[in-house]
């Protein structure tokens, strides 16, 4: 096994995760993953599907993210590290599945529409 490499997206957020044996490094764009994310319920999302297959400290883990907020990103990196792991190993696929970790949430934000000052708002009515 040399690479794996898989992408997860979310809103605007494109992450592509590489695996390689190693000693457990997780690196987001050249950074450690506790410091490009240093709020811990983002850190949680990074580690939980590892942790669900019981795979901490095999792998290093390459992260690339662009696009999109922190959030965005964390869930991004989460969908591209469960994807490597059910490649890696097929009977994990249940325990993710089950915590929807391999769900593509495909909700964007609505375009604005012309005539309008956001997507639904409207200028005020006035009817007199």
């Amino acid at each position: 096994m040399d690479t794996i490499n898989k992408i997860g997206r979310r809103k605007a957020s494109v992450a592509r995760v590489y695996f390689r044996k190693g000693s457990g490094n997780i690196t987001i764009n050249g950074k450690d993953y506790k410091d490009y994310f240093p709020m811990a319920y983002t850190q949680y999302n990074i580690e939980n599907p590892l942790k669900l297959a019981g795979v901490g400290s095999d792998y290093d883990i390459k992260v690339n993210v662009s696009g999109g907020g922190y959030k965005g990103q964390a869930e991004a990196i989460r969908l591209g590290i469960s994807r490597v792991l059910v490649e890696l190993n097929a009977e994990t696929r249940p325990t993710l599945k089950e915590h929807k970790y391999l769900m593509r949430d495909a909700r964007v934000v609505e375009r604005k529409k012309f005539g309008k000052p956001k997507a639904r708002k409207s200028f005020q009515f006035s009817k007199r």
